[in-house]
């Protein structure tokens, strides 16, 4: 009997998804099989394979033989290399702990090559997305509310703590208030005897510098006066000169 290490399909139309079995090379694809050893998603990028790695070794290592896929699919999750390892355990070219060793790292570092690969599909589909929607959607995580206890609790008691020290600083600055009340009346006090002779000083100036032009505006005024008062002074003259005759008369 030969034995296979092939794809099982399952999934639906156009979504193929496929287990990876261990079955008899004369039973149908979809039909029964040995034993499962993992899966193979074609769809996502990277594929996403699950393999158990010993179990597809110990398979390999009795002459089981693998279809082309699979084939690859050992190479990508290292099984190839671990048969390669135990070749080069059994000529002594390395011990078996060396062998382990080796194939931890090399296993390490595939693994790191495809977690990136898988961030840089995720960046690639919020960057397309954006681009088409013009904004990438974001999963909003409710936040519970249970955590919010302790802040809303700490709000409450600042608060408190707040109400509770109004009287106390009410009363301080009262008490600054009347202590400051005589320094600031002193320093008013001061201030305005020191600025006495520099009022006194500037409005003397200003009276020395108005002199000249109250005396011009004086004996302008004057001078303009002077036609009307003599006018004046003409139409009272000849009344007096009447009340004298007619007082003459009298007598």
């Amino acid at each position: 009997m030969a034995v296979k290490l092939r794809l099982q399909r399952r999934g639906r139309k156009a979504a193929p998804f496929y287990h990876i079995v261990v079955a008899d090379s004369r039973s149908p694809r979809d039909g029964k099989f040995i034993e499962k050893i993992g899966t193979y998603n074609p769809l996502t990028v990277p594929a996403a394979i699950e393999l158990n790695r010993e179990r597809a070794s110990h398979w390999i290592s009795v002459g089981a033989q693998p279809t082309d896929t699979v084939n690859a699919i050992l190479r990508f999750k290292g099984v190839l290399y671990a048969k390669h390892l135990q070749k080069g355990v059994a000529k002594g070219a390395f011990d078996q702990d060396k062998a382990d060793e080796m194939l931890a790292k090399w296993i390490d570092e595939k693994e790191n090559r495809i977690e990136k690969q898988r961030e840089d599909t995720k960046d690639a589909k919020k960057k397309f997305v954006a681009k088409v929607d013009g904004i990438a959607k974001v999963k909003v995580k409710p936040v519970p509310v249970v955590e919010e206890a302790p802040v809303v609790e700490e709000a409450a008691a600042e608060v408190e703590a707040v109400v509770e020290a109004a009287p106390v600083v009410e009363a301080a600055a009262e008490e600054v208030a009347v202590e400051a009340a005589p320094v600031v009346e002193a320093a008013a006090e001061e201030a305005a005897v020191e600025a006495a002779p520099v009022v006194e000083a500037a409005a003397e100036e200003v009276a020395v510098e108005a002199a000249p032009v109250v005396e011009a505006a004086a004996e302008e005024v004057a001078v303009e006066a002077t036609p009307v008062v003599e006018a004046a002074a003409e139409e009272e003259a000849p009344s007096t000169e009447e009340t004298t005759t007619e007082e003459k008369t009298e007598k």
